[in-house]
């Protein structure tokens, strides 16, 4: 099947479809026990990362059980950091620990001369995606957006307030913009192998955009995805680019109507109502079950997974979480969700 006749290139080109594409944020994960098992041999994290026989291997394995539209390949929103020269390390139980950038003269320890060469495995885990996907199912690149990057290249691992980044980008927004011009420049490099190794459609993270007032939300979040869309665009005309700033609110509309993107991926705070109404005539919607309903089953998940197809299903949608599945999720739960949405 050609790329242009993929479910999911249908919907992000606009076309309300009988049945939605649908996959997961996270379908590769924790909560899959083959998943568990590929990740005890690959030994650290950054290692399955940057393993390409592992990595394709657990991109695959969620399609092989549940058959989604679209597999995202297997990687971390900071492996650009770790490509930059930032030290990056993943400790059990806390969560990624980064040797923090927090002012301009700190910023002369990146550099973008070993980005390509650190980052290659990536590069070649799509090359063999794009071999080895059944012909139906698109094959997802990513990036994190660079406000979320950021966040935990000056915080040094993950934060609840982002108070030390926040107090850089607003007490110095020049020097602080110096960071995230590079973050653009990185991501458009990175994103741009994605696409040339065989990636079909890329998703931008911006998980933490929630965390900015609206001004510093235009700032920090919807300029650079501006660029970064439109410096891809220069390259691959045709190229679907969808966004997720998460937690913005009524944010969304403005990131709809001014990003650029083709598609938005929606948290599970979103009025269906309101989306429908607001951002559908703008964009593809993508979203946005509550991951924990996934874990509960049942009547409840199959009643919220009706309502969203019917209110969203009227127009260019992609079913999806509005955030990661979590560890603890059942995979029969994944498989009833896949039932239903294939029925």
């Amino acid at each position: 099947m050609r790329t242009e006749e993929k479910l999911l290139i249908l919907a992000l080109r606009g076309e309300t479809l009988s049945r939605p594409p649908f996959w997961l944020m996270r379908q590769a994960g924790r909560y899959l026990p083959e998943y568990k098992a590929t990740r005890q041999d690959a030994g650290s994290f950054l290692d399955l990362c940057y393993n390409p026989d592992l990595a394709t291997e657990v991109t695959l394995q969620p399609i092989r059980r549940f058959g989604m539209d679209a597999a995202i390949l297997f990687a971390d929103i900071l492996l650009i950091p770790d490509g930059l020269g930032q030290a990056l390390d993943y400790k059990e139980g806390e969560g990624p620990i980064l040797e923090p950038i927090r002012n301009v003269a700190e910023l002369s320890a990146l550099s973008m001369d070993n980005l390509h060469s650190r980052v290659a495995p990536v590069y070649e885990t799509v090359a063999r995606l794009a071999e080895e996907l059944p012909d139906n199912v698109a094959l997802i690149g990513f990036a994190g957006a660079p406000w979320t990057v950021a966040t935990y290249m000056v915080e040094g691992r993950g934060s609840r307030d982002h108070a030390i980044v926040k107090q850089w980008a607003y007490s110095d927004p020049d020097g602080f913009g110096q960071l995230m011009d590079l973050l653009v420049t990185a991501t458009v490099e990175y994103l741009s192998k994605q696409v040339e190794a065989g990636a079909e459609v890329v998703q931008l993270f911006d998980t933490w955009a929630g965390a900015l007032s609206e001004t510093a939300f235009q700032r920090w979040c919807i300029e650079p995805v501006q660029k970064i869309v439109a410096q891809l665009r220069q390259s691959y005309p045709d190229l679907p680019i969808i966004g997720f700033p998460r937690g913005v609110g009524a944010g969304y509309g403005t990131f709809a109507k001014t990003a650029n993107v083709n598609g938005v991926s929606l948290d599970w705070t979103v009025p269906l109502d309101w989306a429908a109404r607001e951002l559908q005539p703008h964009v593809t919607v993508q979203g946005n079950l509550d991951p924990r309903l996934l874990v509960v089953g049942g009547p409840a998940m199959e009643a919220e997974i009706n309502r969203i197809r019917e209110t969203l299903g009227q127009g260019p949608f992609i079913f999806n979480l509005g955030h990661g599945i979590v560890p603890e999720t059942p995979p029969e739960h994944v498989g009833r969700l896949a039932e239903m949405l294939r029925g």
